[in-house]
């Protein structure tokens, strides 16, 4: 039995999220099991980085799946890209370590989240941008994120329920870089949870436009309330940027 690690990107704009539904063709993990399972002739389960929102991109998700077929991971990748549709693309395949899994061996994770700071939005960017009209206070949105940065119990960042599961991560860093009208926030961590790095965008936006005081993130984060944090910002500004092992 062949464990084939995949690493792929895709365009999240007309799916419901990585996680296979009962309809496949809706969802990342359905389209790439689907291929694989015609491929290899086997039922194929494909084991993803995490799961990725509706609307949520990829640039560098990771993924395996295991496989008694004989092809090489270079014809696996060309009968890929052949069957995939043009908004999921897998640009490596190589056979790994059986005991190798892709979402229990990742070490930490990165995220991007784009931002289109102008007027009037962009047309080409509608669909990965998240489109903010007013301008934004990047030095004060750059001060609340330091509060972010370090181990904490995110539980008001999150909108998963479990009381069971621990809320505490440790974020390495969050830099927000300007150009032009873009503003990236790239945030890298040990783990993230359900919407967390959508809620920290969608609170230092608002600390951005003066909404919420830069020093506030401090009482936001120690309050353990999602009530307390600002809204959601959109899936389309989203992006997996890299999972590391």
């Amino acid at each position: 039995m062949k464990n084939m690690k995949m690493i792929l990107q895709y365009d999240g704009s007309r799916y419901q999220g990585w996680q296979r539904l009962g309809d496949s063709d809706r969802t990342i993990q359905g389209k790439i099991e689907k291929v694989l399972s015609v491929m290899t002739g086997e039922d194929i389960e494909v084991i993803g980085s995490g799961r990725t929102d509706a609307g949520v991109h990829a640039i560098r998700q990771v993924a395996n799946f295991h496989t008694e077929s004989s092809m090489v991971p270079e014809a696996m990748l060309d009968y890929c890209y052949r069957y995939l549709p043009e908004d999921i693309v897998v640009l490596d395949m190589q056979e790994v370590d059986k005991m190798f899994h892709s979402r229990y061996n990742a070490k930490a994770k990165k995220y991007l989240y784009r931002i289109w700071n102008d007027r009037f939005h962009n047309p080409f960017y509608r669909k990965y941008a998240c489109h903010i009209p007013n301008c934004l206070d990047i030095d004060s949105m750059r001060q609340a994120a330091r509060f972010l940065i370090g181990e904490h119990d995110y539980t008001s960042f999150t909108t998963l329920k479990s009381k069971k599961k621990s809320k505490v991560r440790r974020v390495y860093s969050i830099d927000i870089e300007i150009k032009d009208k873009i503003i990236d926030i790239i945030f890298y961590g040990n783990g993230f949870l359900y919407n967390m790095v959508r809620i920290m965008t969608g609170t230092l936006i608002e600390v951005g436009l003066g909404k919420i005081s830069p020093d506030a993130m401090e009482n936001i984060l120690s309050g353990k309330d999602r009530s307390l944090a600002g809204y959601t910002a959109p899936s389309n500004g989203l992006f997996l940027y890299e999972v590391e092992y």
